[in-house]
């Protein structure tokens, strides 16, 4: 097996970008996730309910800062610095409290797309965040802001699986409906094999499985046209539903630890378990 993708989202719930290479520190990969959308009391904003995150993109800079766009081109983008003199605010980001606001210039220009007050924030450190256990975290855990684990892992066996499943299969799902950082082309042979993994080897970087990705509605949403539907929940309800929930992809979390320095995956690397 290899590596066939590898993708960073620099915002959450921004698109992401397809990368050959990215960084592995133990909290996950370099530039992934550190920035999120708020509301003006803190409260996280997504692109479960405000679709048009999906339309807008990142770029992580060298200095640390961001260029935001829209993905169709349409406005004028924005240079945001990292806010490391801001002020922290408080969000109800889970097991996060606190993050530094990016300024009213980016506030103004996110306000305006998705025609709402919002706040674009920074995680200056992702040391502070742990792993939740109920979500196979261990004590030194970290990550960014993603959801549940530092890096999510997808499979295109898995995916070709799910398509036969899906009534019709045409066209077939987008596997960016997923958000996946890294793809795998996986066994055709053997798909969700991922599932019962207790370690990957990206290259030479190991990953514990901290557990498989339960699915919400924001894979429903077409992330190209940005419609909503009924797949795939509708078909893995159907396949892969238990505990009430339904199941693709999986969590990773780096083996590393602090004093390891940095390590490097990229698309092509081989793909061995354990």
């Amino acid at each position: 097996m290899q590596m066939t993708r590898l993708r960073v989202y620099p915002v959450k719930s921004f698109a992401g970008l397809d990368v050959r290479s990215a960084s592995v520190l133990p909290w996950g990969l370099v530039g992934d996730r550190r920035w999120a959308v708020v509301d003006p009391a803190g409260d996280l904003v997504t692109a479960r309910e405000a679709n048009r995150l999906l339309a807008l993109t990142a770029e992580s800079l060298a200095d640390g800062g961001l260029l935001l766009a829209d993905r169709d081109g349409g406005g004028a983008p924005l240079l945001v610095d990292e806010p490391t003199d801001a002020a922290p605010v408080t969000v109800t980001v889970s097991r996060q409290g606190t993050a530094l606001p990016a300024g009213a210039e980016a506030d103004e220009w996110l306000s305006i797309r998705l025609a709402r007050p919002v706040r674009l924030v920074w995680q200056p450190d992702p040391r502070v965040r742990p792993v939740n256990p109920a979500h196979g975290g261990l004590a030194d855990d970290r990550m960014s802001l993603a959801d549940a684990g530092p890096l999510l892992l997808a499979s295109e066996s898995s995916l070709a699986q799910l398509d036969r499943w899906t009534d019709g299969g045409t066209p077939p799902l987008d596997m960016l409906r997923f958000r996946p950082n890294v793809v795998i082309d996986g066994d055709p042979a053997e798909p969700f094999a991922e599932d019962g993994w207790p370690f990957v080897h990206l290259g030479d970087v190991r990953f514990r499985v901290s557990g498989v990705c339960d699915r919400c509605v924001m894979t429903t949403i077409d992330p190209v046209s940005l419609a909503r539907g009924k797949e795939p929940i509708r078909t893995l309800a159907k396949h892969r539903r238990w505990d009430g929930k339904t199941w693709f992809g999986i969590w990773l979390v780096p083996d590393l630890d602090a004093s390891s320095g940095t390590h490097t995956i990229s698309v092509g690397d081989p793909v061995t378990v354990g």
